[in-house]
């Protein structure tokens, strides 16, 4: 394919109308997408999980695709895989295939306290539209739901949707699933739509993924627990030892402070601090941790985060001296780090300062790749000019503070494949939070840059 063949300009304006007659659907579509409560982790009921697969494939059978299944394969712990939905339309004669990604499943809502509307149940507030998936990634299901319903019967290139089911929950059955229908996925571009723009009326290419690193480290002095009158002093108590042992991780500066963590060169674009600071919701006073640029902070440096914690609750606290402590850590890998060495580097770290000669144990949890992508490609170009002609403006290549750590595997399971990371999401949009919503007239241009791309691929 050649994807700047200016003999095939796609008709923009044409597009853009056609798209604003689909839109409708589309917004009711998503609606819909999120009443479902489809939480992907096990404390949840899975039911949901399956209606929203059988919703999706629904919605793509009714976007015209010939080919589609609910299908599922068995984790590496035996136990049965999330049902993901994919759908194919055959390639023309000559034409490539694009695989087009998304995910229906979502995170737990939270408690509804923290919402201002009910998280599954979409509302609309200023042009966004708020629910739990709204962003994360049930935009994504409807963005290629979209593109396919723009172009109809003038997609000239092959399609195949896929639909994970449990992208939540950190993929556990996806490495299998691509084996096993290695033949039914494969692609010549790979759209992956799960990643953000750089702001509400800039879009951004995702060419940069940090890796993640994440394990439960346990603190112990006691075999059990003790008065805190008659036994305190001599014996501090498990919770202090763990805040001692986190406050280790990082430096007086706020730099992650554990050797053998590999960082990568800073991006081209830095993130302007007031408009950080407002899109994270930084209270007022409380300094920014780490040095460099921000952009750097974000998506070329390490970073650990205490993500959970076990230890007595206030409300039913004893006055005894805690035994035992654990807390999940969550660390962020640079692009170019091995995710199984940080693993070694931060378990060296945690044993090697034990307060007070407590007994640490580090327990394993998951582990996923970073991703780079390459400066240019055909297809990168072609995503690039669909972006300009959708926003009117270009697009800025970003990196993701996040991990997406499947792209790795579709890597090595498709590695003659281009990869595109995209996204509708926003620095407001607050996937995995509270208050989660898309901007309704951003996923509209994401819809018609994605008919474009896939146009141009077509050439």
């Amino acid at each position: 394919m050649t994807a700047s063949d200016p003999t095939h300009v796609p008709d923009v304006a044409a597009l853009r109308e056609r798209v604003q007659q689909i839109w409708p659907g589309v917004r009711s579509d998503l609606e819909d997408l999120v009443r479902i409560p489809s939480v992907s982790n096990s404390d949840f009921d899975q039911a949901h999980v399956a209606a929203s697969a059988r919703a999706v494939a629904d919605l793509l059978t009714g976007a015209g695709m010939p080919e589609v299944q609910i299908l599922s394969v068995d984790r590496p712990d035996g136990s049965p895989g999330a049902p993901a939905v994919v759908a194919r339309r055959p390639a023309p004669a000559g034409a490539p295939t694009v695989l087009l990604y998304a995910h229906h499943d979502v995170q737990p809502p939270g408690a509804d306290t923290d919402w201002d509307t009910p998280p599954f149940e979409p509302t609309e507030s200023g042009g966004r539209l708020f629910g739990r998936g709204a962003a994360d990634d049930k935009a994504g299901v409807v963005a290629h739901l979209g593109a396919l319903r723009t172009l109809a019967d003038d997609l000239r290139v092959g399609v195949t949707v896929f639909v994970e089911g449990e992208e939540e929950v950190g993929s556990p059955s996806f490495t299998t699933f691509l084996h096993t229908h290695r033949d039914l996925l494969a692609a010549d571009v790979i759209v992956v739509a799960d990643s953000s723009n750089w702001r509400v009326g800039v879009p951004g290419l995702t060419t940069s993924l940090r890796g993640l690193v994440d394990l439960d480290v346990e603190v112990a002095v006691l075999d059990h627990a003790i008065h805190s009158g008659m036994f305190g002093g001599p014996v501090i108590d498990a919770v202090t030892l763990l805040s001692r042992l986190i406050a280790t991780l990082h430096d007086d500066r706020g730099d992650v402070a554990v050797a053998g963590l590999h960082h990568a060169a800073d991006p081209a674009v830095d993130y302007d601090e007031d408009a950080f600071r407002a899109d994270a919701g930084v209270l007022d006073g409380v300094q920014l941790a780490g040095t460099g640029p921000i952009s750097s902070r974000l998506w070329t440096k390490p970073t650990i985060a205490v993500i959970g914690l076990d230890a007595p609750r206030v409300a039913t606290a004893s006055n005894t001296i805690t035994p035992k402590a654990t807390a999940k850590l969550s660390m962020r890998i640079a692009p170019g780090q091995d995710p199984q060495a940080a693993l070694e580097a931060l378990r060296s770290h945690l044993i090697d300062h034990a307060p007070f000669g407590a007994r640490v144990t580090v327990r394993d949890g998951e582990l996923g790749k970073a991703f780079q992508a390459p400066a240019d490609s055909e297809a990168m170009r072609a995503a690039r000019q669909a972006f300009s002609d959708a926003w009117g403006t270009d697009p800025v290549d970003i990196g993701i503070g996040g991990s997406i750590p499947f792209i790795a595997d579709l890597l090595e399971v498709f590695p003659d494949a281009a990869i595109l990371v995209t996204g509708v999401e926003d620095p407001d949009s607050r996937a995995h939070g509270a208050n989660e919503s898309v901007h309704l007239g951003e996923l509209q241009k994401v819809v018609l840059a994605e008919a474009l791309l896939l146009a141009r691929l077509a050439h």
